[in-house]
C-alpha cells in the first residue's frame, strides 16, 4: 500500500461506460486486492525490497518490523490476536506463528477476507479465522483480544476516534495493541491529503482511554517503501491492471514521501481499579 490514500484499483464497466468504484469502499479494494494478486510481478517486486519470500502476499510495512511488533504484543502461545483491517493477514499470520497464539483477522473486502483464508492455508497456520467487518464495528465479542494489530489503516475511517474505541472494545484489560501509519512532518502540509494531516496516533489512542503510549518513527520502513515505489514507477506495465495501478501508486507516493513519517504506536488497554498503575506519558520518538 501506499502513502494510506491510493490504493490504485482498475475501473468496471457497464453499457460501456467507465464507472470506478467509489474510492476506499470495500468494491474498491475488492478491486485492488484481485489486481494485486492476479500481478505476480508486483508481489515480487515488493517482497525483495521489503525482505519476505515471493509468495507472500504482504503489504508495505518491512520483514524487519515482525520481531519487533511482536514483541510489543507481548502474546503467549494460545492468546488470541486480533488483526484489525487485516487484509491478507501476512503481518497477523506471521506474528500468531511465531507465538504460538490463535488468531482472528477482520477487514470489510471480501476479496481480502478470501485471500487471507488461502494464505493461512499455505502457511500452515491452523488456528485462525477470518470475517468481513469494520474497523469501527468489527464484529468481534468484547474484550475478546489479548492483543490488537493494526497496519497502516488507522487513518482510513472517516471518524478516526470511533476506530480507536472500537479496539479498546475488543481487547482485554492490560492487553497491547499495535499500530503502523504514516504521520505528517508538518500537518498544516496542504501538500498532503485531509487524512494523512489529520493522523494522531498518540492523541487517538490517548482519547480512546490508552495509557503506556509510545508512538516512534521508523525511518528505515520509510527508505524501504522509497526502494518500491522508485522501481516501481520504472516498469512498462503493458496490460496488465495490476501494474499499471502498482506504478500509479508509486507516482502519488513519490510525490510526497518525504513530507511524511514511517511510525509505530503502540499503547495498552489499562486494568480496572485497584489494579490499574499509573498512566503513562505519550512520547513521539
Amino acid at each position: 500500500m501506499g502513502t494510506g490514500d491510493g490504493r490504485g484499483g482498475r475501473a468496471r464497466y457497464a453499457l460501456l461506460v467507465t464507472v470506478p468504484p467509489k474510492p476506499l469502499s470495500a468494491e474498491y479494494f475488492d478491486d485492488w486486492y484481485s489486481d494485486k494478486a492476479a500481478s505476480p510481478a508486483v508481489r515480487g517486486i515488493m517482497n525483495r525490497h521489503l525482505g519476505f519470500p515471493p509468495e507472500l502476499l504482504a503489504g508495505i510495512v518491512p520483514a524487519e518490523a515482525i520481531p519487533e511488533i511482536t514483541a510489543e504484543l507481548r502474546l503467549r502461545p494460545g492468546g488470541m490476536l486480533a488483526d484489525l483491517a487485516c487484509g491478507r493477514s501476512a503481518y497477523g499470520l506471521l506474528i500468531a506463528k511465531a507465538a504460538g497464539a490463535r488468531l482472528t483477522g477482520v477487514d470489510f473486502s471480501a476479496e481480502a477476507i478470501a485471500q487471507a483464508e488461502q494464505q493461512a492455508v499455505r502457511l500452515g497456520v491452523s488456528d485462525a479465522r477470518f470475517q468481513v467487518g469494520d474497523l469501527t464495528a468489527s464484529g468481534l465479542p468484547d474484550e475478546s483480544a489479548d492483543a490488537v494489530l493494526c497496519t497502516d489503516s488507522i487513518q482510513f475511517p472517516d471518524e478516526p476516534p470511533v476506530a480507536y474505541r472500537e479496539i479498546r472494545r475488543v481487547l482485554r484489560p492490560g492487553g497491547r495493541v499495535v499500530l503502523t501509519c504514516w504521520d505528517a512532518v508538518e500537518h498544516d502540509d496542504q501538500r498532503l491529503s485531509a487524512r494523512l494531516r489529520a493522523v494522531d496516533l498518540a492523541a487517538g489512542l490517548r482519547e480512546a482511554g490508552f495509557t503506556e503510549i509510545k508512538v516512534e518513527e521508523r525511518p528505515n520502513w520509510r527508505e524501504l517503501e522509497r526502494a518500491v515505489w522508485k522501481e516501481a514507477v520504472t516498469l512498462d506495465p503493458g496490460d496488465d491492471p495490476g501494474l499499471h495501478s502498482f506504478r500509479d501508486e508509486g507516482t502519488r507516493s513519490l510525490g510526497h514521501i518525504d513530507l511524511i513519517r514511517r511510525v509505530l504506536a503502540v499503547a495498552t488497554r489499562p486494568l480496572p481499579p485497584p489494579f490499574a498503575g499509573r498512566a503513562a506519558t505519550p512520547r513521539i520518538g
